[in-house]
């Protein structure tokens, strides 16, 4: 009897240092991203975690893992179409793997700014890709609206047209919008694992990457790499992806929720993102990378054209700047 007044008195204090959500959740999603633990996304899938859980009253959890601990992107995604209850960051270029005209959003100079990259989102087109993505991939899109920034390229020398990447090794992601694009801007592009990088260009294997600014301090890149050639190449337009199989099984107004709370932490996270860039430019600097800001962007632009054309995304693209308004 003592014993078990004694196990009672543990739940109750257990409730009131927790709360009864502690113990109440029926469905548990644990979402992966690449990044490391101090990249503002990591805080920004936090914030949306918190806000899912306390809107349905801890029923509905969301464990976040930083630095690919659940596994490699790729084996993610297959793991979704299988109805795993997991979830990752990824973009558009994974995605055009199965609908090949969603790589547009990643192809060079695609956008410029996170106002279209929200315009973006409402066209009826895009709807339809995600509608696509979930009845015959098995992909529900919770969101687009996470926004890294601008990706630019990161080397030991300075680069100033497409024509001083000739022969530079360039980290990108394994995917053919990617690919395309690196080369298509004059570098020669070399797919591997975010992780990877820091070794690779340590022992030579390659000479740079092309990232965002945040990707530096989060990948100690400042130690490895001399400059960030302020290319802007890609806006780099994330998706945030679950199982379709398992949104389904969730109640209507759980749906409702984790999307509307993952379009609001992904905008929040991107505004910030964008805020502190000067900030964090300052930082890098420091840190002894030079920032070369002397680029004939109009020569990258026009080099950009040839992944379009390659991927077979140019009437794609204009049929999107048609709709968005927006002037070649």
């Amino acid at each position: 009897m003592r014993k078990l007044l004694v196990l009672s008195l543990v739940v109750v204090l257990a409730l009131a240092a927790f709360g009864p959500s502690a113990f109440a959740a029926k469905y548990t999603l644990r979402f992966n991203h690449v990044l490391g633990p101090n990249h503002p996304y990591h805080a920004g899938l936090e914030k949306w975690a918190e806000r899912v859980k306390e809107r349905t009253n801890g029923e509905l959890e969301i464990l976040v893992f930083h630095s690919a601990q659940l596994g490699v992107e790729e084996d993610i995604l297959e793991q979704m179409r299988q109805g795993v209850p997991v979830g990752q960051n990824t973009d558009s270029a994974r995605m055009g793997n199965y609908i090949p005209e969603i790589a547009v959003m990643n192809a060079p100079y695609f956008v410029d700014s996170i106002e279209e990259v929200i315009k973006v989102n409402d066209l009826p087109v895009v709807q339809e890709w995600k509608q696509r993505l979930a009845d015959e991939f098995g992909f529900q899109v919770l969101s687009i609206q996470w926004v890294q920034g601008f990706r630019h390229f990161m080397t030991n020398k300075p680069i100033s047209k497409p024509a001083d990447l000739a022969g530079q090794r360039i980290r990108t992601a394994p995917a053919p919008i990617w690919q395309e694009s690196v080369r298509a801007l004059g570098a020669t592009p070399i797919a591997m694992n975010f992780g990877e990088m820091y070794t690779a260009i340590q022992q030579g294997a390659i000479e740079g990457a092309e990232l965002v600014y945040d990707n530096i301090f989060d990948q100690s890149l400042h130690e490895v790499l001399d400059y960030v050639n302020e290319t802007g190449h890609f806006l780099l337009i994330n998706f945030e992806v679950i199982s379709a199989q398992w949104f389904k099984s969730l109640p209507e107004e759980y749906q409702k929720i984790l999307v509307e709370e993952c379009d609001r932490a992904g905008l929040e996270v991107s505004y910030q993102i964008q805020e502190n860039t000067e900030a964090l430019k300052k930082r890098v600097a420091e840190a002894g990378m030079t920032i070369h800001t002397d680029i004939d962007i109009a020569a990258f632009k026009e080099a950009g054209l040839a992944a379009y054309e390659k991927m077979g995304l140019l009437e794609v693209r204009d049929m999107i700047y048609e709709q968005l308004g927006k002037v070649n």
